[in-house]
């Protein structure tokens, strides 16, 4: 018995794959990303992955001043090899309300990003990602942990003078900030309902 054949999308070009190449390709799974020219594969999520953005989302978009709006699993093509897909995001409501592209984000229309950490994710969200958001530009990112059930939040802004984010603050239970606008978030409610 031999195996299936494999998909020609899978073997990478001379040189890796272009952002141009993830936003084309057929038959990518689901949130796929491009780091460095390479595809990166998601395993599948946990609960508390799926119910942090979800509450992120929601209350992020509620509170975003106008102008700004929350979005989930986008796309930003940072460069030409570069098209990671942050949980979360927030962009102007110029870029979240336009038509074309469709399918991403640029760095100049986004003023958050957002990674929520998963096994796998680790060092992308710790390292990688990171730099790369802040080389590009984005002013703030989180980084959102599962602690033992506990929600954690570590809130980050590019310094401009180096290109690199600083960490602004470590936040348990209630997240509350002044920047990129007025945020206060009960961390505790991560998959919780709310009362009607």
């Amino acid at each position: 018995m031999s195996a299936a054949p494999l998909p020609d999308w899978v073997i990478p070009p001379p040189g890796g794959f272009t952002a141009e190449d993830l936003l084309r390709l057929p038959e990518l799974p689901p949130h796929t990303e491009l780091i460095d020219g390479s595809l990166v594969f998601v395993s599948p999520q946990e609960k508390w992955h799926s119910r942090v953005i979800n509450l992120l989302v929601a209350e992020l978009d509620r509170q975003a001043p106008d102008g700004l709006r929350a979005d989930r699993e986008m796309t930003v093509r940072l460069a030409k090899r570069q098209a990671p897909e942050p949980d979360v995001v927030v962009v102007t409501s110029e870029a979240y309300d336009r038509d074309e592209p469709s399918t991403y984000y640029v760095p100049e229309d986004v003023v958050l990003a957002v990674e929520a950490v998963s096994p796998d994710s680790e060092e992308r969200d710790r390292d990688t990602k990171p730099r790369k958001y802040a080389k590009a530009g984005i002013q703030h990112y989180w980084r959102v942990e599962n602690d033992r059930g506990r929600t954690v939040v570590y809130v980050y802004e590019r310094d401009p003078a180096n290109d690199c984010f600083a960490l602004t603050g470590i936040h348990h239970n209630q997240l509350k900030c002044t920047a990129p606008f007025t945020i206060d978030i009960d961390l505790t409610s991560v998959g919780k309902r709310s009362a009607h």
